[in-house]
């Protein structure tokens, strides 16, 4: 070999590349990671889950449940019923808004507008501080209702306020005609501020 040569890779004897290679074939595959376990469902109209760190996670709403539909229903008709009392007199904008109570009572807002406009205040509003003013602890859903093809859903200060006193309830948005959205208010505002950040 003159210097100039590049040296020789080493080679692998014959025998020992076929056993090898029969032994990477014969490797079993990596068991896949198990799936954490998830915390049994909770019982979601209860309303014993307000400002609770596991009511942070979305949970989708069920819609099979006959009781469930049966008071989204009621909801539904006593929001229409109550934006037709909203007085909209500069936006012209109605909105109605049913809160039901644990006890499976329902209490109702419309919006109430100002000539100084900062001063309005939402349909959703005003049914949580009727509910809170007549003695209301414990809330399990709201449905807002507007004239709107797409979905109306809460203000910022509304959502705010409803996990304050609601936690993470049921959002069902309508029209005067359908149903256009359910959400749960953890989803609408996903980091709230709330009295456990003012500990510091």
């Amino acid at each position: 070999m003159s210097v100039s040569d590049p040296p020789e890779s080493p080679r692998w004897p014959q025998g020992e590349r076929r056993e090898r290679a029969r032994r990477l074939d014969d490797r079993a595959p990596a068991p896949e990671p198990a799936e954490p376990s998830r915390p049994p469902p909770r019982d979601r109209r209860s309303g014993l889950d307000r400002r609770d760190d596991a009511s942070w996670e979305a949970v989708p709403l069920e819609n099979g449940d006959e009781e469930a539909a049966a008071l989204e229903h009621a909801l539904i008709t006593a929001a229409r019923d109550a934006r037709l009392r909203a007085h909209a007199h500069f936006s012209g904008f109605r909105v109605g808004a049913a809160l039901a109570t644990v006890e499976g009572q329902v209490v109702t807002g419309c919006n109430i507008e100002n000539a100084s406009y900062g001063l309005t205040v939402c349909a959703e509003r005003v049914a949580l501080l009727k509910a809170l003013s007549d003695g209301h602890e414990a809330f399990t859903g709201i449905v807002v209702v507007a004239d709107t093809h797409e979905p109306t859903p809460p203000c910022g200060p509304c959502r705010q306020l409803l996990w304050e006193y609601c936690g993470d309830i049921d959002v069902v948005l309508a029209n005067l005609t359908e149903v256009t959205g359910r959400h749960r208010l953890s989803v609408l505002l996903p980091l709230p501020f709330e009295r456990k950040l003012l500990k510091g």
